[in-house]
């Protein structure tokens, strides 16, 4: 990764905060806490996929419908969020996986 790639992605990255700091207060505070789950147990692939600028692009159309966040996603943001990465392989995984591999090799 070059000097190039980095400010390109710092860049990328300020747009899509700004896109973040324009939705409603409701809105960014849910973003937050799907962002900071996310960033926990999410995709492998999640700084450099689509996902957190598909839900600021849901929540911008769920904004233009005048429907409030939890119309969108419902009470729970734990539950959306894995619903969304269901079919992704997640840091959670690799973390079950070695502590799975850890306990396997301590049994022997």
């Amino acid at each position: 990764m070059g000097i190039q790639d980095i400010i390109e992605g710092k860049k990328q990255w300020r747009a899509h905060m700004a896109r973040v700091k324009a939705l409603p207060p409701d809105y960014q505070i849910v973003y937050k806490e799907i962002q900071r789950y996310l960033f926990k147990v999410g995709p492998i692939d999640l700084p450099d996929g689509p996902l957190l600028s598909g839900v600021v692009d849901f929540f911008e159309e769920g904004v233009a419908t005048n429907r409030g966040v939890l119309e969108l996603i419902g009470n729970d943001v734990a539950a959306f969020c894995d619903d969304l990465v269901k079919d992704s392989r997640t840091y959670a995984d690799i973390y079950q996986e070695s502590v799975s591999g850890k306990l396997g090799t301590a049994e022997k």
